[in-house]
């Protein structure tokens, strides 16, 4: 069974950072998990870290007006760990999107149900609250179970209604996982959120979204993604990174195998990558 170790938790906690540390003292590469950065020119808002040395995989893989779903982040991931694996290295996944962690764990059994381009073009001058009364009709329970982003999600709301009755079983991979999640003081979260914000507008991340509102529309996933939403209105894109990994905190919270801003990281990753497998599911 492959290893695989994954680093997750909200925004600005040093994922990234920790991730390249626990790869060059175990000789891993790194999978981005961020479903922002897998756009081209999409690099400052976001904040793309490529730290040095250490090789990455999951950045600038299309450009901002195509698609790309938590069904291309699963094939592409789990063909990545396989090749990393192979090669003798351990794949590292670090990100805060926490349904691109759980679907390459646990995949959902929609992830393969491809989409219905007629029926998304017939859907997409709803607006979210018609949307929400249609799925009431097809299928009440899905409601029940959605929160309220996603009941205000146009995207996800047409999403839903295409799924409906065309569930197919995805057969899940198993890996040796170890998952370590990063968080921090509320207070100190934000200071950190707003002072990223702050550092990003001085490295130009206004002149990027000036460049590619001009060039894309801005009802695209990408461009209405947090940052270029909210910008030029910087104390909006503050507060939305904030409230962002609020949410973040709370999906990774259901998941009970994160081990929590562990004392002793480097020990616990050794512990767990040199057991064979049958000591350690023993």
């Amino acid at each position: 069974m492959t290893k695989l170790l994954i680093i997750c938790g909200s925004t600005a906690t040093g994922k990234t950072a920790l991730a390249a540390k626990l790869a060059k003292k175990f000789n891993g590469e790194l999978i981005s998990a961020d479903s922002r950065q897998v756009y081209q020119g999409m690099d400052i808002v976001t904040g793309k870290d490529k730290p040095k040395d250490i090789k990455i995989h999951g950045l600038d893989l299309i450009s901002p007006d195509e698609e790309f779903s938590v069904a291309h982040f699963v094939k592409y991931a789990r063909t990545l760990i396989n090749q990393i694996g192979k090669k003798g290295k351990l794949p590292i996944v670090v990100g805060g999107t926490g349904l691109y962690l759980n679907s390459l764990i646990n995949p959902p059994q929609t992830l393969n149900i491809k989409p219905d381009w007629q029926l998304r073009k017939r859907l997409e001058g709803f607006s979210a609250r018609k949307l929400l009364k249609l799925l009431k009709q097809l299928n009440p329970q899905r409601v029940d179970r959605m929160n309220h982003s996603d009941r205000n999600n146009q995207r996800r709301l047409i999403r839903a209604i295409e799924v409906n009755n065309r569930q197919t079983l995805t057969p899940p991979v198993k890996y040796d996982a170890l998952w370590i999640g990063l968080t921090a003081d509320k207070k100190i979260l934000d200071k950190k959120i707003a002072d990223r914000v702050q550092e990003r507008i001085k490295a130009g991340a206004i002149q990027e979204w000036e460049k590619l509102k001009v060039k894309y529309p801005a009802n695209l996933p990408s461009m209405s993604s947090i940052g270029y939403r909210q910008l030029p209105d910087i104390a909006a894109w503050i507060k939305a990174e904030q409230q962002y990994s609020r949410r973040q905190l709370t999906w990774f919270k259901k998941n009970k195998q994160i081990h929590w801003n562990p004392n002793n990281v480097v020990r616990l990753v050794k512990t767990w990558y040199t057991k064979k497998q049958y000591e350690y599911c023993s």
